[in-house]
């Protein structure tokens, strides 16, 4: 239903709006060539086709869907004969040699023909969407669509709810270099490697192994003796798989989701209105953050109850409020928050302020932040 809602939200500003609906997630590697096929895209969406991009593929992948182009409609466009879900290795082969598409999950429509047809197959979504988009709310830089309405449309895929449906499917072949990024895998496909075929990102060793992909924040990471692996080093957690296991990262993330909740649910890294903060480290009655703040913003005036807070400027300067007291603290200097202490931080410089903070106390949980004035309404 997301796109449904963006089309509703698209013609809630222009009635005649016409929609590129396009993956966050995906690589183009031939702009100028995805570019020219959505002018011939354009041309069958404005005439009232729902229109997909399909790949000429590359080789026979089993990650993804196919599509089979059907009779000509004008140019490059020809209308969608079938949607096909993701084969296995001898299927796909057929596929290709038969003329298929890769489905790159990217569409152009105009608004009101997608919501027409939408309606036709499930009118309860497109009015939960139309609904939802209705009463929106702006939050900062944000368009919230609302959560009741829109959580009572049906969770489906605009392939199954419309795609696989309407007569009004068309799909514009396009060689672009695409990947839908989907894998570990297709990030080292995507990635330079040297002699041995390792690609790495950040600091990486590698001796008598081959074909491998090292992502790494933090420590050094050193293969040695192993060939095709995944190894991906962040500040919380390691994983280390098998390149071509598409699904065994799925199956490890449901477990995690189980037996360590905190590593799926909560990131290192927080983003605020005001800018963002980072776990450095923690333990039983200290925690250590890295505080970014963004110029012209402050946080909340607010007090806790059970730590004191010990800030030191590394970078910009800092405006701070300690009860009745105001300074500015500069790099290389530090102030203390005692507990209980009404206190408010502000970045009233035109770069970015950056801080240690180092919270001590019996408790250091986010919800002991009790806010008296908060320029972003939070409670």
């Amino acid at each position: 239903p997301a796109i449904a809602a963006g089309a509703a939200f698209a013609q809630a500003r222009d009635r005649d709006a016409t929609v590129l609906a396009l993956a966050a997630d995906h690589v183009v590697e031939d702009t100028e060539a995805f570019v020219a096929a959505c002018r011939e895209g354009l041309i069958a969406a404005k005439a009232g086709r729902i229109v997909t991009f399909g790949v000429n593929p590359e080789r026979p992948a089993t990650e993804y869907g196919y599509i089979s182009p059907g009779d000509g409609i004008s140019g490059q466009v020809r209308a969608v004969a079938k949607f096909v879900e993701k084969p296995d290795a001898a299927t796909a082969a057929d596929y290709i040699t038969s003329g298929y598409l890769w489905n790159s999950g990217n569409f152009m429509f105009r608004a009101d023909v997608l919501l027409d047809e939408y309606r036709n197959f499930d009118a309860a979504s497109v009015e939960a969407v139309t609904e939802a988009v209705t009463k929106t709310e702006r939050d900062l830089g944000f368009v919230k669509l609302d959560a009741d309405a829109f959580g009572s449309a049906k969770a489906i895929s605009i392939d199954y709810a419309v795609m696989e449906k309407t007569a009004r499917a068309a799909v514009v072949p396009v060689s672009c270099g695409w990947s839908d990024v989907g894998s570990w895998h297709a990030v080292w496909e995507l990635s330079d490697k040297d002699g041995q075929g390792n690609a790495a990102r950040g600091a990486a060793v590698f001796e008598d192994s081959r074909n491998s992909n090292v992502w790494t924040d933090r420590a050094l990471v050193a293969l040695e003796g192993v060939d095709d692996l995944v190894v991906v080093a962040t500040q919380d957690a390691i994983l280390v798989s098998r390149q071509k296991d598409a699904n065994g990262l799925k199956r490890l993330v449901a477990k995690l989701k189980t037996v360590a909740p905190e590593v799926t649910e909560n990131h290192i890294k927080v983003h605020r209105p005001w800018g963002s903060y980072q776990s450095v480290d923690n333990g039983e009655r200290h925690q250590v953050k890295r505080i970014i703040v963004k110029p012209g913003e402050r946080l909340s005036l607010q007090k806790h109850h059970h730590r004191s807070e010990h800030w030191i400027v590394v970078r910009g300067a800092a405006r701070v409020t300690v009860n009745e007291t105001v300074k500015i603290v500069h790099e290389n200097e530090s102030i203390y928050i005692p507990i209980g202490a009404v206190h408010r931080l502000e970045n009233p410089g035109k770069i970015l302020l950056e801080l240690i903070e180092v919270q001590t106390g019996s408790y250091l949980g986010e919800d002991d932040i009790i806010r008296i004035e908060d320029d972003y309404q939070r409670t």
